[in-house]
């Protein structure tokens, strides 16, 4: 009972966290423009969703399998709609071809030279620290914050959003005794509270404060 709530919990809190994506979705269909939309994180978290999606094929879980199956077509479709709508194609379309060729690459590792019995250990390994170096990769813009004392570059739903689905997956990890999901979501939940700290440190009305004063 207790796990299918938490499974429950964890697909519409990851799905929520997935589906921020949609404002940059709707402002490229809107603008038919890339112009201030970041690839980097599409790339990537379609490459954790898909290691995950191994991980989780590997392991038999349910939940772990349709989060990551339904995270990677959303990534995939922001990585389609940038690659279409961006002007400079070639530099894209070789990321793309990265993120495949990493993919492909660790597929055959994986299926060939690891050996059946630990292939899951080494996986959920992989994964771990795959997903605690997204988590912690945002660390640059929290030095910004503080050093602007303007959280403009923070998004408050993704926050919220990132919060509950770590909190979630950390605790279904727990009840199924695999470290490989618990540990890697912690650094989520304190990289999330920090935010909701530096929000309430620097609210959005002090923004005006900061601002540079008119010509």
């Amino acid at each position: 009972m207790v796990l299918s709530v938490l499974a429950g919990l964890c697909l519409a809190a990851t799905l929520a966290m997935f589906a921020t994506g949609l404002s940059d979705l709707r402002q490229m269909l809107a603008t038919k423009s890339v112009e201030n939309i970041q690839f980097l994180p599409f790339l990537t978290t379609d490459a954790n969703n898909l290691s995950w999606l191994g991980y989780g094929c590997l392991k038999g879980d349910g939940t772990v399998i349709t989060v990551n199956a339904i995270g990677a077509a959303l990534q995939t479709l922001y990585i389609l709609v940038y690659l279409y709508y961006s002007p400079a194609k070639r530099p894209v379309l070789l990321q793309v071809l990265l993120l495949l060729a990493v993919v492909v690459t660790g597929c055959g590792y994986f299926t060939i030279l690891v050996d059946t019995g630990t292939r899951l250990t080494h996986l959920g390994l992989f994964c771990s620290v795959f997903t605690i170096s997204m988590y912690l990769s945002p660390l640059a813009d929290l030095a910004k914050v503080i050093r602007s004392k303007s959280t403009r570059c923070l998004s408050f739903p993704l926050t919220v959003t990132t919060l509950v689905a770590s909190s979630s997956w950390t605790l279904y990890g727990l009840q199924l005794h695999d470290p490989y999901i618990t540990v890697p979501n912690v650094p989520g939940i304190v990289t999330s509270l920090v935010r909701f700290w530096l929000f309430q440190r620097y609210r959005p009305e002090q923004d005006k404060l900061y601002s540079p004063l008119p010509a």
